[in-house]
């Protein structure tokens, strides 16, 4: 979406999209910000309403009201569950590859969730066998300066956020805030004229700030730029993590709940429905049969068990069923 002080056929030329009733701009996202408009990318995610509908469900079935903001972060439960990989239905890290790095770092707190989130994607991923190493020999970990530490602690040593290499800029070289996004730009598009500009700039202030020499603030220049074209925005991550956090927490806690709401929201995808009813059996759960003086639309939670939806049946449609349960 762009965004606009003034009506936006003021600013830059539009064109109907035969497909939409909303007008789009004739020039693409790099020259809509040139020319002042502010682009926002909204994503919608349908776990928000799993989580809704979860919580719901809770409070209608077992009177216990569930404020999800303030479920707290250090459940036992949760870590336990995480750390295993039994995260099928878990926002983020349901991929058997992402259940294994999962596994393999022993998943025990926040921050470690949101690495596997950061760390499992294209590029990051190099950064995991030295991150795996570190998580097993902390004692072993190399900060490169003992300022670097604070900023790294966290992550074992490895820069797996963009935050985290323009904090490295400011502590070690002095950097501005603004400096330091710009010297993050500058490492993503590793364009060699401005890299070159930049190194020349760590290295001065490196020297001035902290008294490093020439050759070890290359060196640390070297490794920041190797994280940094791969570096991940903390902001997203934590934002994903948070939801990833709050599913795998109702999965522990309440998995009756959770797995109905989850069945619910993909009613019409059979594939999925089966990897659910895979992990029902896994977990001990039953799940009863379609009754037509039972079931609802929707998956629903009976006794310790879940009944299945009569809306997920092949060849039925939601609203007629809404007819039939209600008479």
């Amino acid at each position: 979406m762009v965004i606009g002080d003034r009506d936006l056929h003021e600013l830059v030329p539009l064109y109907r999209d035969p497909r939409s009733d909303m007008p789009v701009t004739q020039f693409n996202m790099k020259y809509v910000e040139q020319a002042g408009l502010v682009k926002f990318d909204f994503l919608g995610l349908k776990t928000m309403t799993v989580i809704h509908r979860a919580v719901k469900m809770i409070k209608e079935n077992r009177g216990v009201d569930i404020n999800i903001l303030e479920v707290p972060f250090d459940d036992e439960k949760t870590f336990d569950m995480l750390k295993v990989g039994n995260s099928i239905g878990v926002f983020q890290v349901e991929s058997a590859g992402m259940r294994d790095l999962g596994k393999q770092i022993g998943i025990s707190n926040l921050e470690e969730l949101l690495a596997v989130i950061a760390l499992f994607r294209p590029g990051p991923m190099e950064n995991i066998p030295v991150y795996l190493k570190n998580v097993k020999n902390e004692a072993e970990i190399d900060y490169m300066h003992p300022k670097l530490k604070p900023i790294t602690e966290d992550t074992y040593g490895v820069m797996i956020y963009q935050e985290q290499v323009m904090q490295a800029a400011q502590v070690l070289a002095g950097y501005t805030l603004g400096g330091a996004d710009l010297l993050r730009r500058a490492m993503g598009k590793k364009i060699k004229a401005e890299m070159d500009a930049q190194r020349e700039m760590f290295v001065k202030g490196a020297k001035e700030c902290n008294d490093i020499s020439k050759n070890k603030a290359n060196h640390i220049f070297d490794q920041i730029a190797a994280f940094a074209g791969y570096g991940f925005n903390k902001a997203h991550t934590a934002g994903y993590g948070l939801v990833s956090y709050w599913t795998a927490w109702l999965k522990a806690n309440y998995p009756l709940e959770f797995m109905a709401a989850s069945m619910t929201l993909d009613l019409g995808n059979t594939d999925k429905l089966s990897v659910f009813k895979q992990e029902l059996d896994r977990m001990g759960i039953k799940l009863k049969q379609p009754d037509i003086n039972q079931s609802n639309p929707d998956f629903k939670v009976e006794g310790e068990g879940v009944r299945y939806a009569l809306a997920a049946l092949k060849g039925v449609g939601e609203a007629a069923m809404e007819s039939l349960v209600a008479e």
